[in-house]
């Protein structure tokens, strides 16, 4: 099994999870829970949102049921406008790769989490584990706690991915 800082991270702080491998290549969130054989809604996946203005990105956390709502997020912000970097930008931002984002490896590096509501229908969640082919299953209440994620309405039933 593939040991990274967020693995070695979550042992630390003895947070329950479970590590699952996935093949080494980019994967959507559909492609991730039919690998996992698990229903897409508990699949969530981690969008990069950049603000008009100044002030920290955000890690937008949606199930893969649904797509990132900017402008939910923009009045959860109370800004006027957010919008969605190209994936080579994403990749700059956070230093990691599309597909292996994960809000719990970019802990401390001036993210704002945003936690779509939807999450509270579970105990845990499944979320990147910060590297292509890893994903973790957490319980919602450690990544809140983690992450300080704010929990609010910030996506919209649409076309996974």
């Amino acid at each position: 099994m593939t040991t990274n800082n967020v693995i070695r991270f979550l042992e630390s702080k003895k947070v329950p999870f479970k590590a699952f491998e996935l093949p080494n290549e980019k994967l959507g969130a559909s492609e991730t829970a039919a690998w996992l054989g698990i229903p897409l809604k508990e699949v969530f996946k981690t969008i990069v949102v950049v603000r008009d203005k100044p002030g920290k990105n955000i890690l937008a956390v949606v199930p893969g049921t649904h797509e990132v709502d900017l402008k939910k997020i923009a009045s959860v912000l109370g800004e006027k406008k957010v919008h969605l970097p190209t994936q080579k930008v994403a990749e700059q931002l956070t230093h990691l790769q599309a597909g292996g984002i994960s809000p719990l490896a970019l802990l401390n590096k001036g993210f704002i989490v945003l936690l779509d509501q939807t999450a509270n229908e579970f105990d845990a969640i499944h979320i990147s584990g910060g590297q292509r082919g890893l994903n973790i299953r957490i319980p919602v209440k450690n990544l809140v706690e983690l992450t300080q994620a704010r929990i609010a309405d910030i996506g919209s039933p649409g076309s996974p991915e």
